[in-house]
């Protein structure tokens, strides 16, 4: 055990006295000790629900036996999701094709415009989705996404009058359990599950990575308040998945706020480089260094690990470190790349491919039209950017020559999957670019500097605060000349 600092004595003193808590725990200052401290302080039965399952299961190994430690996703199948997995894994299917099955076989006019029935069904397919990353028990018109051309109030409820019929026979085909024709995955069950109102028998919930909660999940914690303590922890500043649905629930949670700004993980200069950040963010806290772990920021000859903004990135640089000869480490490994990669090369090479992602696909043509025009199709775009701009043999040979981390001379990751991770010395990669300039020149003719996203600044923060001794800021070091990080 520990010294508990008097922040984390704080939050087990509001715990043991039974309060609901928003605990706002800043990159390295203890989050998963703290819980730990919390879960030890009673012996009352309790239940952790993690973001991933990676997260619960490190979990598990060190909280008391107490608290289970399970997903959302994971309880929800325990309780329905099991009933749908006949379902689940299927092949994909171009939109047009589920369109069909739902009816959506002919143009129609909306506003004056013509939607073709795949424009359509993929406007239903995305209805579908948001509804499910909501806590809303019906289709309404703001799951509808809006269309260019078809956004001015007027316009877009004629679309939601259009859509919405198609989505509710999208999600009365999602409820069959044996077979349908729109795709099935767990965040259907997940859905489906939350509109049970289902009660989880526990006498305290702690919620991790609140920051990154999509509303169903806020509503089924929220709904236990009557029966259990809730808890939940992250950092509202580390929010960096709102184009999943996920949304920062900590700032506005009914119960007592509390804060963990003193970080472990680095010292004060890298704090102060965080809190730069941390102020662009606009974020409700600031950090603190830990004095006894020195922290020195400056070029960086051999990083353990090289942060990239994109998988496009993070490939380039896994290959030129390979081309010199080192060892090099993906973090989340290669397995998924290397499978689909055979597979694009087979449909490059006119050969069907038994790939569950590409099976239903004729050719790579059609993949690289799937990826940049239907919306149910976007994950596939890292890879058709990879294979386009270096080509299969390239990145096969690659993946084949990966290490793993524990023998890698160099650990490459992207910015979000380095998210909980840290590493001695790091260096960000040179794709974290800076905001584009504004159209009007200042009064001597410069250019004048964009504003700074607040989204990029919160994954700048993730990125930067994962060095514990050493932090090469890199592709990040624009922010030293731009009006906001010298403010």
């Amino acid at each position: 055990m520990f010294t508990p600092t008097d922040e984390q004595a704080n939050a087990v003193d509001q715990f043991t006295a039974g309060r609901h808590m928003a605990l706002q725990a800043g990159a390295g200052t203890g989050k998963t000790s703290t819980l730990d401290l919390l879960a030890r302080s009673t012996n009352r039965r309790g239940r952790y629900l993690a973001y991933n399952r990676a997260i619960a299961q490190e979990a598990a190994t060190r909280f008391p036996p107490h608290v289970t430690c399970k997903t959302a996703h994971a309880l929800a199948y325990a309780a329905i999701g099991h009933r749908y997995s006949r379902r689940l894994g299927a092949p994909r299917r171009p939109a047009w094709q589920t369109g069909q099955d739902l009816g959506i076989n002919k143009p129609v006019r909306v506003a004056s415009h013509t939607l073709m029935p795949t424009t359509l069904s993929n406007t239903v397919q995305r209805t579908v989705t948001r509804f499910c990353h909501t806590a809303d028990p019906d289709f309404a018109d703001h799951h509808v996404p809006t269309m260019r051309g078809i956004d001015n109030p007027q316009a877009h409820g004629e679309l939601a009058n259009l859509v919405i019929p198609y989505a509710r026979k999208a999600w009365a085909d999602l409820q069959n359990t044996e077979t349908g024709a729109v795709r099935f995955d767990p965040d259907h069950f997940l859905k489906i599950w939350s509109l049970t109102n289902p009660k989880i028998h526990t006498d305290f919930l702690l919620l991790d990575e609140a920051q990154d909660t999509n509303p169903v999940v806020e509503h089924i914690f929220n709904s236990q308040r009557n029966h259990t303590q809730l808890v939940m922890v992250g950092d509202s500043a580390q929010a960096i998945y709102h184009w999943r649905g996920a949304k920062d629930v900590m700032t506005t949670f009914d119960g007592t706020h509390l804060t963990l700004s003193r970080s472990f993980r680095f010292g004060p200069a890298l704090a102060e480089e965080a809190n730069r950040w941390l102020a662009v963010a606009d974020a409700p806290l600031r950090l603190t260094g830990n004095t006894t772990t020195p922290t020195s920021l400056g070029p960086l000859a051999a990083p353990d690990a090289i942060l990239c903004r994109t998988n496009v990135g993070a490939m380039k640089h896994v290959m030129t470190h390979l081309a010199a000869g080192t060892l090099v480490a993906l973090t989340g490994g290669g397995d998924s790349l290397r499978t689909l990669a055979l597979a694009a090369r087979q449909l490059q090479e006119g050969r069907p491919t038994s790939h569950p992602e590409l099976v239903l696909f004729p050719s790579w043509g059609a993949v690289q039209d799937y990826a940049a025009h239907d919306p149910s199709g976007s994950d596939l775009q890292p890879l058709v950017d990879l294979v386009d701009n270096h080509g299969t043999h390239a990145i096969l040979t690659a993946v084949a020559r990966l290490s793993d981390e524990a023998h890698a001379e160099v650990t490459v990751s992207t910015a979000h999957k380095a998210k909980g991770r840290e590493w001695a010395q790091v260096r960000i990669a040179d794709d974290f670019l800076p905001p584009p300039d504004l159209d009007e020149p200042d009064a001597h003719g410069a250019p004048v500097p964009g504003p700074i996203d607040t989204g990029e600044a919160r994954l700048a923060y993730v990125a930067v605060t994962r060095a514990r001794h050493h932090l090469d800021i890199g592709g990040l070091s624009w922010i030293d000349t731009h009006p906001q990080g010298r403010s």
